[in-house]
This record gives structure tokens, sequence and C-alpha cells, in this order.
């Protein structure tokens, strides 16, 4: 009697339709877009406009195809969500090249998006069980680290806008702090499975809350060094901010002690006042986020103008905006990258960023459920890491231009221009894609050879 085999069950063909037909309109939307900024500023629908659709539409037909393949359970969301961003963030670098914005160009941008759905497609096709990554724990750790420490070796670093966060590779620049936060991901996953028994354990109880043991302060203490070098050496806040938020958040998911997060609020808030008192750039973001209306800060080198300009342009978009192309987000320094948020706030005004704002939290909201429905710890740990930062890091560059919190220098996810976070950002998509499919799919079912029905038959 021969045993019986088992087949993966398939995905329903209307799913993969209405994924499809989900893709399909959020290029349509993007094209629509397009045309309006061509017809605003010239009356007439943009000479390019077939070939960013094109391009645009076959990229997303590609990654589609691979994901069917490769990833058939996957959240159906995932990728019409992120096209819709980043074909949103191609038409306003679009929009700033007509209106001779300083570095835009959006067949550029086209180009670093063409890479990142290789880099999407190349670690589906590689990575076939997210989970062996499990096993790269403290490999991934120190790739990390070396990803971090890379902008400060000599000859190899690169210091741009008074930060050290660069490396030159030929022609062209990388950051490499942006694929760092995937390794850290995956190193702080592992390293919570195989330590989260001995950091839940309590220790002293103070009013209502159980304190965790003294001897086990060691990893939040050693990221919150880790997080002040990148800040002091490298002048990086934004980096440091996005990783020791992100290790709290997922060390709180692997404990449930509400102790560990108010721990590392603490932490932080000294690290900040710290380095705001000894170190120049720091004190100088702070006085900027208090009193950004100071005309002495507004004309002096690095002050508040470009936080002020940004203000502005979100104040004249009001609630319906401009309208794209009818506006003027060329006059906010660096508008395709830091802040192309302010930029599209100018001409989709309030109700457009809005509705930006929910297209990123439904992205983040599907990482969220995936990490939910993942039947072991290592997988809930990294759809939740990578859940968490995607949020966070739209968070502090939000709340940074408009004035909420100091300016990090983080940028859009998808969004702005440059290469290194687009590229990092669609792998961190395939990590969640692949979770997803991993968490969604049922159980095999098994089939019946011919003596195996005979057998049951009788």
């Amino acid at each position: 009697m021969s045993t019986p085999a088992a087949e993966p069950v398939p995905m329903p063909a209307k799913r993969r339709v209405a994924q499809l037909a989900m893709l399909a309109f959020a290029v349509a939307i993007v094209m629509f877009a397009y045309a309006n900024v061509g017809l605003a500023i010239d009356q007439k629908i943009p000479a390019g406009m077939l070939g960013y659709g094109l391009g645009l539409g076959g990229l997303m037909l590609v990654a589609y195809l691979v994901l069917a393949k490769f990833a058939p359970w996957a959240d159906p969301l995932i990728l019409p969500l992120v096209t819709l961003i980043n074909g949103l963030g191609l038409v306003m670098i679009y929009r700033l090249e007509e209106a001779k914005a300083f570095g835009a160009s959006a067949s550029t941008q086209l180009m670093w998006t063409a890479v990142g759905v290789v880099m999407f497609t190349v670690t589906l096709i590689v990575l076939r069980d997210h989970r062996a990554l499990q096993r790269l724990t403290y490999t991934s750790g120190a790739l990390g680290l070396a990803l971090l420490v890379a902008p400060l070796l000599p000859f190899v670093g690169k210091e741009i806008n008074g930060a050290r966060i660069w490396i030159n590779l030929g022609a062209f620049s990388l950051q490499p702090a942006e694929f760092a936060k995937l390794a850290l991901i995956v190193f702080f996953a592992g390293y919570l499975v195989a330590k989260r028994d001995v950091l839940a354990l309590a220790g002293r109880r103070l009013l209502f809350i159980d304190l965790p043991r003294a001897r086990d302060l060691g990893p939040i203490l050693i990221v919150w060094g880790l997080s002040l070098g990148v800040l002091i050496l490298q002048k990086d806040l934004g980096s440091s901010l996005l990783i020791f938020g992100t290790f709290i958040a997922m060390l709180y998911v692997a404990t449930q002690r509400t102790s560990w997060v108010l721990i590392g609020i603490l932490l932080f808030i000294g690290g900040a006042i710290l380095a705001g008192m000894i170190f120049e750039h720091v004190h100088n973001r702070f006085e900027v986020f208090l009193n950004p209306e100071d005309p002495e800060l507004f004309q002096q080198v690095g002050g508040s103008e470009q936080l002020m300009q940004g203000l502005f342009s979100l104040a004249t978009g009001k609630i319906l905006g401009t309208g794209l192309g009818q506006g003027h987000p060329e006059m906010i320094p660096l508008a395709i990258s830091d802040f192309i948020f302010p930029a599209t706030g100018e001409e989709l005004g309030l109700t457009g960023l809005m509705a930006l704002l929910m297209l990123y939290a439904l992205l983040v909201e599907r990482g969220l459920r995936t990490s939910l429905a993942a039947r072991d710890p290592f997988s809930k740990l990294l759809a939740g890491g990578l859940s968490f930062i995607l949020a966070w890091q739209v968070f502090i560059i939000v709340g940074g231009v408009t004035n909420l919190i100091p300016l990090t220098g983080l940028v859009t996810p998808f969004m702005s221009q440059g290469g290194s976070a687009l590229l990092a950002n669609w792998i961190l998509i395939a990590l969640l894609v692949r979770a997803s499919d991993a968490a969604r799919q049922p159980p095999p079912q098994a089939i019946q050879d011919e003596g195996m029905t005979q057998v049951f038959q009788r």
C-alpha cells in the first residue's frame, strides 16, 4: 500500500483576477494623474505618457506574474497598494521636473523602480521559505552593523548635507543604512524568539508595572548605544530613531510587557537631551523645531527655511489643493526627497494627503494581519517588525515636515526620488509577501493513488 502524496492547494482563480484588476486600476489612477499634470501645464497630454504607462504597467505585470507563481497565497492587496504609492511618487517627481526643480528626474525614478521590481522578484524566487532566515540571525546582525558603519570608512564614505551616510560605488552613491534596517529586523526577530522567555521575566514591581530584571537590560542598552553611535558619528537622526523605535516595538510584541516600552521611551528622551546638549547639529534641529518662524533661523544655512516653505505649501493647498500642475512645489528645497509630502499636499490638498496616508495605513494593516495569522513566532515578529518600520518611517517623516517632531532626514517610502530607499523598500515588500503567502496558505490536501482508492472502496 503506497503512502498518500500531498500537493499544495491551488489559489482560487477569482482571487487572481481580482488582484490583477486592482493592479490595473492602480496603474490607471497613476496615468490619469500623469495626464492631469500635462493638461494643467501645457493644455495637452504629455508626450511621454504612453512610455511611462507601458513601463510602469509592464513592471507591475512582471511583479504580478512572479507573485502568482512563487507566492500565490500572498495578500492580494499588498502589490496594488505599493504600485499606487510608487506611481503617485513618479507623478510628483515628473511634476517637479516640469517645474525645473533641482535634481528631479522621472525617468531616473522609473529606472530605479524597475531595479526595485527586479529585487522584489529575485527575493521571491530565491527565498522560498522566509523561516530559513532564522538560521542567519547573528549573520544578519553582523551584516546590519557592517552596513551601518560602512560610511565611516575612509575613501568609501561620503558626506552629503552634513550627514555621513553614503558610500561611493563608482558613478553611484548608496545609502547602506536603508539595507541595514532589513538585516537588523531579521536579527531582532531571531534574537527575540530565542530570548523572549528570559526577557519576559519580571523583577521588581513599581506602581502598576512589573519591571524587567536588571540583568536582562543588556539588549536594550546595546541597541540604545548603537542608535546613539549612529546619531553621533554619522549625524543621522532618522536612522537612529528608526532602529531604536523598531527594536522597542518588536521587544514589546515578543514579551507583551509595557515596562520595556517605558524604559525605551525614557532612554530615548535621555539620549536626545544629552545629544542636544553636546552636539551642535542635534541642538540646531531642536531649535528649528521649537522656533521655525524665527527670522534668524530662517536665513541661516541649515535653518528653518525648508520647513517653513513646506508649511507654506501645505497652507496653500488647503482642503482640496491647487490641483496637479497648478501649484509651486519647486519652491520647497529638496522637494523630490525629504519634502515630497508637503509638495504633494500643495497640489492635492488635505484630502489628497489623507487618501495617501490611508494607502500607507492599509499597507501596514495588511502586514500586521500577516503577523497575526503567522503560525510560528519568528514569522510573527518578522512580519510585525517589517510592518512597524514602514509605519514608523512614515510617521517620522510626516511628523517632521509638519513640525510635529524635529526633522530627521528620512524620505517618504516609495515616493521620494532615490535608489537606496526604493530598492530596500521593495525588498521589504518581498519579505512581507513571502511571510503572507506562508501564513495564508491552507494545509496541503492528501491525494490517493489507485491502490489506496481500492482499499477504501472495499
